[in-house]
Parts: C-alpha cells; structure tokens; sequence
C-alpha cells in the first residue's frame, strides 16, 4: 500500500508516517519499480502495534520501540534482525506491553517466557528486571502506576498458571511458603513454588501476611515438610518469628529467605537461602536427599 492510503487507514497525516520512518525505522520495506515503496502487511501490523500503544498512553519513542521489539519475535523468522540478548529483547517487549496497558501481549509474553526457560530462569533474566525497572524507571522514563499494577497482576496470574496442582508429589508434606508479617512483596514466593513444582515439589503459599499467631498455627496444624519465610526489607525482618513456628512435636526444617534477612541475625538451625533458583535446589536436596 502506499503511504496515503495507510495514512487513511490508521487515520493519521502522510507527513506523520514519513516522520515515523525517518525518526524510528517504522516505514515500508517494499519497492516497486522506479523510487517508490510501499507499506506491506508487517509494516502495517507494526503501525497498528504503535498506534495501539498511543492510544493507551506510551509516548512516541515508547510506541515505536514496543512496535518493533514485538516485530523482532513475531515476525517471520527469515525477516527477524540476529540479537545477541534475547532476554534483553524479551524484557523491553514486556515492559513495552505493560506501558502500553495491553494486558493480553503482557501475559502472552509471561506465558512464552515461562515455558520457554522455566520459572525460574524467566524470573530472574526476565520478569524480575522488568519490575525493577517499573521501580527504578527505564533509561529515564518512569511508567505510570497503572502499568505497574498491571504488570504485577500479570506476573501473579502467570505465575500462578505455571505451577499445577501435583497428583503425586514427591513430598509428603508441602512446603510452607510465607511473608513475613507486614511485608508486601509476595510475587518471589509465587516464583519459587513455580520453580519447586517443576520439581515436583508441592508448596502452599500464603501470598498475604498472615500475623505471627496466624502464621504459628497454620504451621502446627499442617505440619509442612519445611517452613520458607521471605522478608524483602530490613525492617520486617524479625529472627524472633522463627521459634514461634517451630515448635511442636513434628519439627519442619526452617528456612529464612531474601534481602531483608541479611543483616538479621538467625537462630541456630535456620538456614539462609540464596537466590530463587539456587534456592529450589536446596529445598529439593533438604528435602529428599537430590
């Protein structure tokens, strides 16, 4: 097509269109005979991808970049530029979806991501920089709070998605995950109970806070295999939680996890976690011998 006619199309001014070209690459590909190109249907998807994202409230530059990072995968894989770091590709779309408040491409990735390397490895090269990024702003440009809550709804439903109920677990008992009383940060939890049901390792997560006494009785009542409480700041972190949900005839093995532990000091028989892949692993040898 030539550019008046996808002018009219998207509803915007020729001049529009070539400035887009000239500015972020986003022009035709095709030519015909003599000095004319024409826009063909991907060059058209990648329009239709920008203008969606304005409507929605990104700025030019940040249309134009989530219209082309989504046209790197997307694409047909002859025409898909070499990258020399897909998880930087994949990052930048996903946050590019999210600022654009496309929740359907946002999960779409997530999923994609996912299955691809596995919970774990998506969270930490893909999902976490992402809402770190949403935190600390992205080459200078803070996102909205709306993107940022979308996302971080996104990630939970695609976390949760991730982790199946297991028919037969290789545990008896589950593994308790928890925050810490008055901590907000659960999506890490919701990562390793993905990552340790990939092992085979059934978990129950309580995404919201339970207070300390809430959070000793469901340990005494359910009597878990291991006890995982994530603090993600200094001062939620309280040693003083981890007698209170050890007691009892059938002791769980008990583990502290996240930054908020590392200046905290811990009770003998409390293990410090690393990081969350490195943390399933040690789950599963504690656990079961492997």
């Amino acid at each position: 097509m030539p550019v008046a006619a996808v002018a009219r199309r998207l509803g915007v001014a020729p001049a529009t269109l070539r400035t887009w070209d000239r500015r972020y690459g986003l022009g035709p590909s095709r030519h015909t005979g003599g000095k004319h190109r024409r826009y063909g249907a991907t060059d058209i998807s990648r329009l239709e991808l920008m203008q969606r994202a304005l409507l929605r409230g990104a700025s030019t530059a940040e249309a134009a970049r989530f219209a082309l990072d989504a046209a790197i995968t997307d694409g047909p894989a002859e025409t898909r530029p070499a990258r020399a770091d897909p998880d930087r590709s994949v990052a930048r779309r996903l946050r590019g979806a999210a600022f654009a408040l496309d929740a359907a491409a946002t999960q779409r990735l997530l999923a994609a991501a996912i299955a691809d390397a596995g919970a774990g490895a998506a969270w930490e090269t893909v999902i976490e920089p992402v809402l770190t990024a949403f935190g600390a702003g992205w080459h200078g440009t803070h996102a909205g709070a709306e993107a940022e809550y979308l996302l971080t709804e996104s990630v939970l439903a695609a976390l949760i998605r991730a982790t199946p109920l297991l028919e037969q677990p290789r545990n008896s008992r589950p593994v308790l995950l928890s925050t810490v009383p008055d901590e907000r940060s659960a999506l890490p939890l919701y990562a390793l109970a993905a990552c340790l049901a990939e092992r085979g390792i059934s978990a129950q997560v309580f995404g919201t806070a339970p207070p300390a006494e809430v959070l000793a009785v469901a340990v005494r009542r359910s009597a878990p295999a291991a006890v995982v409480l994530r603090a993600q700041r200094s001062t939620m972190a309280d040693g003083g939680l981890f007698p209170r949900v050890s007691r009892g005839r059938q002791r769980s093995r008990v583990f502290a996890w996240g930054p908020g532990w590392g200046g905290a000091a811990l009770p003998d028989k409390v293990e410090l976690l690393p990081d969350l892949r490195e943390a399933a692993e040690r789950i599963e040898y504690v656990l079961l011998g492997r």
